[in-house]
C-alpha cells in the first residue's frame, strides 16, 4: 500500500504545530512541519517528532478505569465506555440535584478546541470553566487588558520584520513554538538584535546580541529604569505618545526616581548597558517587540513586569506598528464569517464564579478564571460548594505549587475525573479515567487562527486507536447525550463540522488539500489610525480605573525582591526543547535523551559548599528533601538555583520516569497562597531551598 498524507495538528505541547503524518499500513513512518504552512518551513521540534512513542507506548492509559481502592493508591477496576459514562453521569446528576449545577468545575490547558468543553459547562449550567492559566499568562492576559483593554491574543508578534526583540520571561529556543523560532530566525537573518533578560544564561541567550543577567525578582527595577531613560532622554515616540497614549504625565512623575543608577542596585546591571539598551531600542522604533511574557507565574509583581512591557511597547510607538505588536486579525476583517460557536448554543449560566473573576474581582477575566482559587472553595463551600471536578488533559497536581495541599483540598469532593492521554499524578488520583487517544490517533473540531492572516484548521486522525481511548469530542458527545444535553450530543464528527460551518461559505472538502482553509492570501497590517484600544478613551491609559478601584496601583512603587535566607537559594525552573511539562518525561525517545533534571547553581556559591560540578547533593524545604545532580555554572545569577519543572515522578506505572530528578512543586509549601493579586497569576518563584552536598 502506498504510502498516505494526513495533514493533522501536533498535540505534544499547548502549541500545537501544523503537521503532516505519513502513513503506511496502518504505521506511522514520517511526523514533519505541515509544508503548506509557510511558518512552519517543514520544521517540527523533537516533542513533535516524538509522537510516534507516545501512541506505541504501553504505559498510557489504555481503556476506561474506575478508582477501587482509595484515591491515589492505584487500585484500578477495568469498564467499558457505556459504564464510565453511565458512572460519571449518575454521579454529575446527583451532585447536581443536591448542590446545583455550580457544584461542577472544569479544568483543561486551553487552545483551540476548548469552545466544546465550555458549551458542555454551559449546558450543564454551571460557570465554572476554568484553565492551566493562573500557573502560566494570566498576568500578561490581564497587564495587556489594564493598557490596552485588548487581550494578549489581540496584539501579534512580527518577527520577521522586527528590527530589535526583548525576550524577558520569555525563551523562544527552548520552550519552542516552531512557527515563532522561525520568525525570529528570519528576522535575525534580516538583522533584527536580540536582547535576553534572566537569571540564567538560556539556548535564548545564547544566540542574543545583549544579554543581561538580573538579579531573580528585578524585572520589574530594570523596567522602570527604561521607562525612565526612554523619557527623560526624550528617546520616546513623540508622535504616537500624543495621539495614544493617556496620562504620560503621570508616567513621567512616577519613573523620575528610578534612573539606571538605581537600577543597578537592585539588578546587578550597569547603568550604562541599561541606557545602551533604551538608545537601540529607540533607533530603532517602531519596529521593536518587548514581549510581555508567557509562563508568567513567577513573582509577586510579575503582572507589573508584563504592563510595565507593553508600557515600552506604547512609548516606542510598536503597537499596531509592522515589526512590533501589530493588532491581531479576525476572519470579520477579512469579510469572511467565522465559526459557529457550539458556546452559543446555550445561555450564559446566571449564577456567578465560584472564584469571583469576572464580578467580585473585577480587573480579572471570567472566562478562563483563577482556577486554584477553586480549591479553597472545596474546602470552605463558600460562596457555594463545589463538589465535582472533570480535569482534561491537565495535570494541576504536576502544574501547581504544593500538590500535598491540593490533595487534601480535593479530599472534599465527591468525584474527580480524569480524561488524559498519559498517566499523571492528577489522573492516578482520579476516580475514573477517562483515556483520550493520543493526538495522532484523535480527530477534532474545526478551530480558527487568527493572526495578521486568519485560517481555519483540525487535527485529523493519521491512524485508528491502539487501544480502548477515544477523541475528546466523543466523550463529551456520549456524556452529553446522558446528560440530556441533546444540543451538543452530536453523533458524528461530521456533524460537529458541518454545525460549524454554517455560513462560512467553506466545506469539509476544503480541508483535504493542505489540512488548512487559508481565509486571505495577504497579511493585513491596521494601524492604530483605523482602530482604537478598547479603552473608555480608547488609547493605551496608564492609569487603569478598574484596578485603582479594586485597590491595586496602576502604577505600582517598586518593592526589592526578598533576599534569600542565609545559607539558602530562590528557586528558579523553566523549560527545555525536549519536554512539555510534565507529561512527555515518560516518551520513550525523550526520555533516553534527557531522563532526569539537574540543578544549576552558581560556580562561586557552589565552590562554598563544597560542591563539584555532577556531585549529588540534597535540597531540602523542610519537610521536604531530595536529592538532585549538580550543574555547576557561571551562567546562573547566584542567589537562585534553577531546575527543569516535570521531573521527580513516582508512580510505579511510568518505569522510564519514576524516581528520576526533583519536582519543583513540591518543594513549594503555601505557594497556593502565594499570588500575584493584581495579575492573578501565581508567584512560584518566591520560594527558598537549603542546598548541600548529599
Amino acid at each position: 500500500m502506498a504510502r498516505k498524507q494526513i495533514f493533522s495538528v501536533c498535540g505534544m505541547c499547548s502549541v500545537r504545530c501544523p503537521i503532516m503524518v505519513e502513513v503506511e499500513n496502518e504505521d506511522i513512518r514520517f511526523i514533519k512541519g505541515n509544508p503548506h504552512d509557510g511558518g512552519m518551513k517543514g520544521a517540527l521540534c523533537p516533542r513533535g517528532a516524538a509522537g510516534t512513542a507516545l501512541t506505541m507506548d504501553e504505559e498510557r492509559p489504555q481503556y476506561p478505569m474506575i478508582r477501587d481502592g482509595e484515591r491515589g493508591e492505584g487500585k484500578w477496576r477495568r469498564v467499558s465506555w457505556d459504564e464510565a459514562l453511565d458512572y460519571v453521569a449518575a454521579k454529575l446528576k446527583g451532585v447536581i440535584n443536591e448542590y446545583g449545577p455550580e457544584s461542577i468545575l472544569w479544568s483543561d490547558r486551553g487552545g483551540p478546541f476548548r469552545d466544546l468543553h465550555m458549551a458542555f459547562m454551559r449546558g450543564l449550567g454551571s460557570p465554572n470553566y476554568c484553565n492551566h492559566d493562573s500557573s502560566c499568562a494570566r498576568n500578561v492576559q490581564h497587564a495587556a487588558k489594564s493598557v490596552m483593554g485588548m487581550g494578549r491574543k489581540d496584539v501579534s508578534y512580527d518577527y520577521r520584520n522586527c528590527k530589535h526583540l526583548v525576550l524577558q520571561t520569555r525563551n523562544i529556543f527552548e520552550a519552542i513554538n516552531v512557527k515563532e523560532v522561525n520568525g525570529v530566525l528570519d528576522g535575525m537573518e534580516k538583522g533584527c538584535e536580540l536582547t535576553v533578560i534572566d537569571v540564567r544564561a538560556t539556548v535564548s541567550a545564547g544566540k542574543a546580541d545583549n544579554f543581561f543577567m538580573v538579579r531573580p525578582g528585578t524585572d520589574y527595577a530594570f523596567n522602570l529604569a527604561v521607562i525612565h531613560e526612554l523619557l527623560a532622554a526624550d528617546l520616546y515616540n513623540k508622535e504616537f505618545v500624543a495621539k495614544h497614549v493617556k496620562d504620560l504625565d503621570k508616567l513621567r512623575i512616577f519613573v523620575q526616581e528610578y534612573t539606571p543608577e538605581w537600577a543597578e542596585k537592585e539588578t546587578g546591571v550597569a547603568a550604562e548597558r541599561i541606557r545602551g539598551l533604551a538608545r537601540k531600542l529607540a533607533a530603532a522604533a517602531p519596529a521593536v517587540i518587548w514581549h510581555p511574557g508567557w509562563m508568567v507565574a513567577r513573582y509577586s509583581d510579575s503582572f507589573y513586569v508584563s504592563r510595565s512591557a507593553y508600557l515600552i511597547n506604547a512609548l516606542l510607538g510598536s503597537l499596531g506598528a509592522k515589526g512590533g505588536l501589530p493588532i491581531t486579525n479576525k476572519p470579520g476583517d477579512f469579510g469572511r464569517k467565522g465559526l459557529k460557536k457550539f458556546v452559543d448554543l446555550y445561555p450564559k449560566p446566571e449564577v456567578k464564579r465560584a472564584d469571583g473573576c469576572g464580578h467580585k474581582l473585577k480587573h480579572i477575566d471570567g472566562g478562563p478564571g483563577l482556577v486554584h482559587l477553586n480549591y479553597d472553595i472545596m474546602e470552605t463551600g463558600d460562596p457555594y460548594p463545589i463538589k465535582a471536578y472533570i480535569i482534561h488533559r491537565h495535570d494541576p497536581l504536576m502544574a501547581l505549587p504544593d500538590p500535598e495541599a491540593i490533595r487534601r483540598k480535593w479530599n472534599n469532593l465527591d468525584l474527580i475525573v480524569a480524561t488524559t492521554f498519559s498517566w499523571s499524578d492528577t489522573a492516578w488520583y482520579a476516580d475514573v479515567i477517562l483515556p483520550m487517544s493520543p493526538y495522532l490517533e484523535r480527530d477534532s473540531v474545526i478551530a480558527c487562527k487568527n493572526g495578521l492572516k486568519s485560517f481555519f484548521f483540525y487535527r485529523d486522525r493519521a491512524v485508528a486507536p491502539r487501544y480502548d481511548t477515544l477523541s475528546d469530542w466523543e466523550i463529551l458527545c456520549r456524556l452529553s447525550a446522558r446528560m440530556g444535553l441533546d444540543k451538543l450530543a452530536f453523533k458524528s464528527l461530521e456533524e460537529l463540522h458541518e454545525y460549524q460551518l454554517q455560513d462560512t461559505g467553506v466545506t469539509r472538502a476544503d480541508f483535504e488539500a493542505t489540512g488548512q482553509v487559508q481565509l486571505t492570501d495577504v497579511a493585513k497590517y491596521r494601524t492604530m489610525d483605523e482602530i482604537s484600544f478598547k479603552t473608555p478613551s480608547g488609547k493605551v491609559e496608564i492609569i487603569n480605573d478598574t484596578w485603582e478601584e479594586m485597590g491595586l496601583p496602576s502604577l505600582k512603587p517598586y518593592e526589592s525582591p526578598e533576599a534569600p535566607p542565609e545559607g539558602q537559594f530562590r528557586i528558579a525552573f523553566g523549560r527545555c526543547a525536549l519536554h512539555t511539562q510534565g507529561h512527555t518525561v515518560n516518551n520513550r525517545l525523550l526520555n533516553k535523551k534527557m531522563p532526569e533534571n539537574t540543578l544549576w547553581i552558581n560556580t562561586g556559591r557552589a565552590k562554598e559548599l563544597g560542591i563539584a560540578d555532577g556531585d549529588m547533593i540534597m535540597l531540602n524545604n523542610d519537610p521536604d528533601k531530595g536529592t538532585i545532580k549538580a550543574f555547576v555554572t557561571d551562567f546562573v545569577h547566584p542567589e537562585c538555583v534553577f531546575m527543569l519543572h516535570g521531573f521527580g515522578h513516582r508512580l510505579p506505572v511510568e518505569s522510564r520516569a519514576y524516581g528520576k530528578g526533583i519536582a519543583d512543586q513540591e518543594l513549594m509549601k503555601g505557594g497556593l497562597a502565594r499570588m500575584d493579586k493584581a495579575g492573578g497569576g501565581l508567584a512560584l518563584q518566591e520560594h527558598f531551598v537549603s542546598v548541600s552536598k548529599a
